[in-house]
């Protein structure tokens, strides 16, 4: 089947991956190369670099506006449907219109509607995870739905649901392309509709309050934008310790070599590292003996 694909981020690139494999892509779509990392270097996006190593003859638009101009572009190339994966910029009618788009969305739908599904389920504590193929129309995320994929919540963090959750999207995506002419779309159920937001710097920064939800926040912000103290601390390698305690938020209640526990308001958790603003990540416990720091102390 010929197909233009529209996707930008690694998730995206999983799924280009078996569409190269199975079938014929036409065209892709994926946002800018943009400045990133300590050097603020310019970086293509992961579709991108994937289709450049495997088959540079397939063209590549990187529209800064989804205008007439580059939807006259895109109306040129020929194409049987519209695969859409974390694009990131919302479809105008006019593309809706060049051919049935599908769009593979990383949560169970209609929950997570938006642009941190998976962060969104993780902090909610979803019993499963799941990726969802829908058709698309002019609404956030609204359109019916043609396939699931789902697994069990086992506690896993961002990166991780990330990577399983894209292999999901690129299976789901071959099925439903084998079997599109037999699907039948469920509509969504507009009462169990819930949104999410885009993911900001500032929703990383923690306290020692409660440990469930500080554990939580780790997985869900790992890799970005990480979880951090008021001062900038990042907390590297959270993990729970138990649920049940009170403590002075911040007290150092146990230290070894390779992990510290830290009471919070209600339980306490396990971290591995630590990073200072500016500085490189180091074990927890070799921050605790250059800062002088000791059982009973406050971490702030």
């Amino acid at each position: 089947m010929r197909v233009i694909f529209m996707g930008t981020p690694d998730y995206a690139a999983m799924i280009l991956q078996s569409l190269l494999k199975y079938h014929q892509v036409c065209a892709l779509v994926c946002q800018e190369d943009k400045r990133a990392g300590r050097n603020m270097r310019l970086q293509m996006p992961a579709t991108k670099k994937l289709l450049l190593e495997r088959d540079s003859r397939i063209p590549i638009f990187q529209p800064t506006k989804l205008d007439d101009n580059f939807v006259k572009k895109l109306k040129q190339i020929p194409c049987d449907r519209i695969i859409v994966a974390a694009y990131g910029k919302i479809l105008p009618k006019s593309i809706l219109e060049i051919a049935t788009c599908i769009n593979l969305h990383a949560s169970i739908l209609p929950q997570f509607r938006g642009a941190s599904p998976i962060q969104q389920s993780i902090l909610k504590d979803e019993k499963y995870f799941g990726v969802t193929a829908m058709k698309m129309n002019e609404g956030l995320d609204c359109g019916d739905i043609l396939g699931f994929k789902v697994i069990r919540n086992q506690f896993q963090s961002q990166t991780e649901l990330f990577s399983k959750l894209a292999k999901m999207a690129a299976n789901l995506t071959i099925e439903y392309l084998e079997r599109c002419d037999f699907i039948l779309p469920l509509k969504q159920i507009e009462a169990d509709v819930s949104y999410c937001k885009k993911i900001k710097k500032e929703f990383g920064q923690v306290c020692f309050d409660d440990a469930i939800s500080l554990v939580k926040k780790a997985r869900a912000y790992e890799g970005w934008p990480e979880i951090y103290l008021k001062n900038g601390l990042k907390l590297k390698g959270v993990k729970m310790a138990e649920s049940v305690s009170q403590n002075p938020a911040g007290e150092i209640l146990y230290i070894t070599k390779e992990q510290i526990k830290i009471g919070c308001k209600n339980g306490s958790v396990w971290i591995e590292s630590l990073q200072a603003p500016s500085k490189k990540a180091m074990s927890a416990y070799q921050y605790l003996q250059g800062k002088r720091l000791k059982l009973g102390d406050i971490l702030e």
